[in-house]
């Protein structure tokens, strides 16, 4: 599966960065993580329980992080296993940059992953519904979090107006498939990461 996407954030670009790169602030925001653990530079190891459907399983995986360009972007590969549930493996761009106007930054991602397995069986409108709730979840907490960790960042974006948005990109909102689709690679990376 392939899916992009971006979303706007309050915080900094290295606010963003920072959070994106501790984690604590990972595990608190994967739904279902138990743990996300330093083993190297760049590298990490992550557990989680995961349901989706009839099937459910405690997934143990790994990522490293490449090409990395802080404040800016890496590239996440992931493996993961969650036995006889199945396997997930794949890639993500992140991207951070400034927005065109206004503040805070824009968080861009291309992904691409393999799951396998029981997983694999259960259905992809299943695993869209599993996925697109995962992947709110995460941009919640994620939003709860940098709120709580930088109130004023919130607080001056809310006393903005609101950004014009040109009549041509006015109906370009990232379509609800595509949410879905992130929130199954991020459940993937999740369970790929955890080993």
């Amino acid at each position: 599966m392939d899916m992009q996407g971006s979303r706007h954030l309050a915080v900094t670009q290295q606010q963003a960065w920072d959070a994106l790169n501790d984690p604590e602030v990972l595990k608190a925001c994967i739904p279902g993580c138990e743990k996300v653990e330093a083993t190297g530079e760049n590298q990490y190891a992550m557990a989680m329980a995961v349901r989706i459907g009839p099937v459910a399983a405690r997934f143990n995986g790994r990522i490293q992080l490449l090409d990395v360009q802080p404040p800016n972007s890496y590239t996440l590969h992931f493996e993961g296993q969650g036995g006889p549930a199945g396997f997930g493996k794949g890639t993500a761009r992140v991207n951070l940059a400034p927005p065109v106007e206004g503040g805070g930054c824009e968080l861009g991602y291309t992904a691409q992953a393999q799951v396998g397995g029981k997983i694999a069986q259960v259905g992809q409108r299943l695993v869209d519904g599993v996925a697109k709730s995962m992947a709110e979840d995460f941009f919640k907490r994620f939003d709860e979090e940098m709120q709580r960790r930088h109130p004023q960042a919130y607080a001056a974006e809310a006393a903005l107006p609101p950004p014009s948005v040109p009549e041509a990109a006015a109906g370009r909102r990232i379509p609800l498939w595509a949410w879905v689709l992130f929130g199954v690679v991020v459940l993937v990376l999740l369970l790929l990461l955890v080993r």
